[in-house]
């Protein structure tokens, strides 16, 4: 697999075309105002497993609509004083798995929430949360279901969940909310982007190799899904190209990105075919927070840095949210 997308040097300054929406900000004040309108009803319940080292809950939260999400809230074993926390979301197609997955950031010292995404969970790691919304004609997947317009779209149930997560998580008496990370990978590093632009006191934003990032180009660059959900949709909706643009604009992490302040952590991958590298740099180019900085892996596709990154992000998260 070879680099397809810009040489380097364009890519550090590449900045997308697309505006944002001119309502975007009323749109996700009135989408978060309805959804904190129910109450958060977060419920940790301990569940027994052979593990040791760890105090895992089995979480339940009110998400969109006040609809309910599950989550795992993992802690060091044995923990009685608040502790950093790291809310992470997960990528495409999966879901929460099982508690022996998410021992990193609890052997970091800090609280660790994962969220489920509704509906998912079915592709790579089971997950346990419906999306009871239903939409019009969809491709199968996830990303075209309801993109008629940004009121029905799948993406603002996920991203209110995510949002819900972090206060979920917080409402925790062993989670410090003046210490708390949002991370993920791919569609999970797309939603973390979306929190980190829409809580505006996170501490710090981990996205690697981001999805949902820089639409309008992803869609026409990249030829895998889940990109490619949409330009197969609009392969049949020949005339709703103008309508599917413009919902996308709501739920893009560019947006986001320039809305966010908290110190952030990036990767990208130069032969990545699934989000493609200017997508990314869209993203960290227009990243609001002046205390930014990317990880780059020129040979890499879509896993990214792997196990190489997940060691350089526990030292960066360690730095900002354990410091000695």
């Amino acid at each position: 697999m070879a680099q397809f997308d810009m040489p380097l040097d364009r890519l550090r300054v590449y900045r997308p075309q697309a505006s944002v929406p001119d309502d975007f900000d009323a749109f996700w004040s009135r989408t978060l105002t309805s959804a904190r309108a129910h109450p958060l009803d977060a419920r940790f319940e301990p569940e027994r497993t052979p593990l040791t080292t760890v105090d895992v809950f089995d979480v339940t939260f009110a998400g969109y609509d006040g609809q309910p999400v599950k989550a795992w809230f993992v802690l060091p074993a044995g923990r009685r004083e608040p502790l950093p926390l790291v809310v992470e979301f997960v990528g495409y197609g999966g879901g929460r798995g099982l508690p022996h997955s998410h021992l990193r950031y609890a052997s970091l010292g800090c609280a660790h929430l994962v969220m489920d995404t509704r509906g998912q969970g079915s592709g790579w790691s089971a997950g346990g949360t419906a999306d009871p919304v239903g939409s019009g004609p969809a491709h199968p997947g996830f990303l075209t279901r309801g993109i008629e317009s940004p009121g029905t779209y799948y993406y603002r149930r996920v991203i209110v969940d995510a949002v819900r997560a972090v206060e979920a998580a917080r409402s925790h008496p062993l989670a410090d909310p003046t210490r708390t990370a949002v991370v993920g990978v791919s569609q999970g590093g797309g939603l973390a982007l979306a929190v980190g632009g829409l809580v505006d006191d996170v501490t710090a934003v981990a996205p690697d190799v981001p999805f949902l990032c820089d639409f309008p180009r992803a869609i026409h660059l990249v030829d895998r899904i889940p990109y490619r959900e949409v330009a197969t949709y609009l392969t049949v909706h020949h005339s709703r190209t103008e309508q599917v643009l413009r919902t996308l604009s709501y739920f893009d992490g560019v947006h986001f990105a320039a809305r966010a302040r908290a110190q952030a952590f990036f990767s990208v991958a130069l032969q990545d075919h699934t989000c493609p590298p200017s997508s990314v740099f869209a993203a960290f180019n227009c990243y609001g927070g002046q205390d930014k900085h990317i990880e780059i892996y020129p040979f890499n596709d879509h896993e990214g840095g792997g196990p190489t990154h997940e060691a350089a992000q526990l030292a960066w998260l360690a730095g900002r949210l354990c410091p000695a």
